[in-house]
Formats: C-alpha cells, structure tokens, sequence
C-alpha cells in the first residue's frame, strides 16, 4: 500500500468516534494516535479528492484571500454569518424554555453571543433567579448550538448561560498572539469581562474540551467567583511523554518516559504540513467542497441528533462555525504544540485552585481523551473535593452521546451547590 492509500486508509478508519477502542495500531501511543485523528481526518479527504499540489495551492489561496487585497474576490467558501446564524436559529428553535440571545459587548468592543435561559414553568421566576446560575463553555470549532440536548433539562431550576468563546461560533473574531500564554490570556479575559458585563456575581461553571482548560484557568485565576468547576473531557491537562531516543538517553528530564516506536515518515511529513496552517484551514481551502466534506467526514454529528433533525443541520453549522475567518483557532494553535499537547499542561498548574473548590470531571467510557488524567488530579488536589466520573457509552462528546446521563449528572452536581 502507498504512503498516500495508507494515509487516506486511516482518515476513513479514524472517522469513528470509538476508533481508539478497536484495536487499531500503527505502533503509537494511544493519545498520539488518537490525537492525530483531527489533523488527518480533514486533510486525508483533501487529499483524495486532489492532488497534493492542487491541494496546497488551495490552501495558499484560501489563506491569501483572507486579506484585504483579495476582498473583491468572489467568495470561495458558501458560508456566511448570516446562513450560521440562521442555521442557529433552526436548533435554538427546539428550546422549550424561555430563552434570551443577545451579543454581549466586552469593554474593548469584542461581542461575545451569549444565550440565557430560565424554566418558563416556573410559577415565581424569583426562586431561580437566587440560584447559582450554570455556565457552559463549548470546546474547540463549538459553539452554543451543541448544547442542545441539554439546555432545557439544566434550566429547570436555575438560570442557564451559554456563549460562543471569542473567536468561535458568532462571537467577535479578533487577532491572537502567537505565544501560548498571552494567548491563553486572551481567552480568560474576555470570559471574566463576559461575566462582569452580564452580571453575574459566582457561577457553577462547565467546560467542555477546550473549554474545560480555559474554564481551569479561569477559575485558577478567579476563585472567587467559581462555586463548583466541572470538567468534561477537558482537553490540554496532560504533559506530552519524553521519547527515548536511541542512544537511551531521555530528552527531558522530570517527565514520563515512553519507549515506543514514534510516528511513520508519511505521518510525520503530514504532521509538519499541517502544522504550518491553522487547524481549520482545510475546511476553509476545500471551498464549495466544505460543507459535503464536513458532513461526510464527521457523520457522527448527524447521528447524535438525528431525533431532533432528520437532515444535515448539526453538520452545517459546524461547517459555518468553522469556515468564517480563523481566530479562536490561531489562539488555539498558539496554545497547542503537535499531535494536539497542549503547550502548558494544566496538570502542572491545577494544584494552584483552591483545595476548597470542588471539582468534578466527567469523561466517556469510549473517549479519546484519557481519563487517567483526572485520577492524576485526585491525587494532587483534596480528595474529598474532586471526583472523577465517567459516562458509559459515551465518547468524547458526552453531552450528546448520553444526554440524558449527563443532565441528570449535572443537575446533582448543580443541587449540591444550592
């Protein structure tokens, strides 16, 4: 088999959420394996409908476009705010409960969409308004549309917020630094200026993937306005292990050594192309290719919602969350190293919440994400304020996979705060 039949061999196989628990080898640590399954899965599709060079130059057009110079050009993306936002509407349209949308304006004139939610069923509207309200924060290519299988059972006793991350979703789009922690910086900031604008004094707040590392740091650096921290498959807490090289010798010191093969050449070379790029850009250079590709490619969004929606409108609005010009994403890539590290492991900082937080992380049983990390952090933080749980037959997105599961989760979660 070529090194392109094998690449493109392994996109169609990694499609599967549950590919990690198949058996599937090429001699990989699990979570380099599985790590690699976002960077491969979009360009391996590319990469069978063209040739490498026409491919590149895609790329490079769609890239170059993104400046002013080439504004007159004819768009060569079918996406739109305006058909994200109506796509939006179709999902939010579901919600039973009364629901508030507005963008919310940060002091420098970033606008942050955020919804608001409370049970309408309720005879005296005071009663939730003295709850601590829930926060929920998406994780990365997110935003507030995936949330919901769970809005309106989480708004049945408290005020509910939910808001696209800055850079994502219809939130404002503005530049990111290069360096990881100004980058991170950037995102914990336009979060606590987020909750000064709206208003809210504590909350009980939620963060998936991405957002389960931003919402880490944020209630690192904002204890006192986080009553209970719940991380669901959070992305970025674990170091990236030290390969031994051939002499013996570890390459760092201090840290988990693995003596295992490393990567082949054909992942490598892909690994190195992509890493020149911002992690969504291919589904911007695949044009009017894109939609057809995401909903294709990532079919398992289609099925986690095919009792809400019989056609392809989870997969369009990932497709018009992630067309739109990169922002959330560079901050991202800043933050991030290969293979999807995280620059910063949060396991190096988690020790600094307060021991008296609680903390509860959940993870699917068939996640990619390694649960090991939260037992990690049991051990470094108070055991009897953290707690690992995981949701059997679920994967990475939980929330979706095991709505049910997960909402009844949170709401004990969230009663035990009040």
């Amino acid at each position: 088999m070529s090194d392109s039949s094998r690449c493109v061999a392994l996109v169609l196989y990694a499609n599967n959420d549950n590919a990690a628990c198949t058996g599937f080898n090429l001699g990989l640590l699990p979570e380099t394996r599985l790590c690699i399954q976002a960077v491969l899965n979009t360009v391996g599709t590319i990469y069978s409908l063209f040739s490498p060079v026409h491919f590149l130059l895609m790329l490079f057009l769609s890239i170059f476009r993104s400046g002013s110079v080439w504004n007159w050009w004819p768009s060569w993306r079918p996406t739109s705010m305006s058909l994200l936002k109506t796509t939006e509407s179709k999902i939010l349209a579901c919600i039973q409960n009364d629901v508030w949308s507005r963008f919310v304006t940060l002091p420098n004139q970033d606008r942050i969409w955020t919804l608001t939610l409370t049970n309408k069923a309720v005879r005296k509207p005071a009663e939730q308004a003295h709850k601590t309200p829930l926060v929920m924060v998406h994780g990365f290519g997110g935003g507030v549309g995936l949330w919901i299988r769970n809005l309106d059972a989480l708004s049945r006793s408290r005020p509910v917020y939910a808001f696209d991350l800055l850079g994502f979703g219809r939130s404002s789009r503005p530049p990111f630094p290069s360096d990881a922690a100004k980058a991170e910086e950037q995102f914990v900031n336009s979060i606590e200026q987020w909750r000064q604008s709206v208003g809210l004094e504590n909350m009980i707040l939620l963060g998936h993937s991405l957002g389960g590392y931003l919402a880490t740091s944020y209630a690192i650096q904002y204890p006192s306005r986080v009553s209970h921290l719940i991380l669901v498959d959070p992305w970025g807490f674990p170091e990236r292990p030290q390969v031994q090289n051939q002499s013996g010798q570890d390459q760092g010191q201090g840290q988990e050594v693995v003596k295992r093969q490393g990567p082949p050449r054909w992942v490598k070379a892909i690994a190195a192309v992509v890493s020149l790029f911002n992690p969504l850009a291919v589904i911007r250079a695949a044009g009017p290719w894109g939609p057809g590709l995401v909903n294709r490619f990532r079919p398992d969004f289609k099925r986690k919602f095919e009792d809400l929606f019989d056609d392809d409108t989870m997969t369009q609005y990932i497709y018009h969350c992630n067309a739109q010009s990169p922002s959330g994403e560079v901050g991202f890539r800043a933050m991030s190293e290969s293979l999807g590290w995280a620059k910063r492991p949060m396991l190096q900082r988690v020790h600094l919440l307060p021991p008296s937080m609680p903390l509860t992380m959940l993870y699917g049983a068939q996640s990619w994400v390694d649960s090991s990390s939260g037992e990690k952090v049991v051990q470094i933080r108070d055991e009897t304020q953290t707690r690992v749980m995981l949701i059997n037959e679920a994967s990475h997105h939980v929330y979706a996979d095991q709505p049910h599961a997960f909402n009844r989760v949170v709401e004990s979660i969230c009663d035990s705060v009040d």
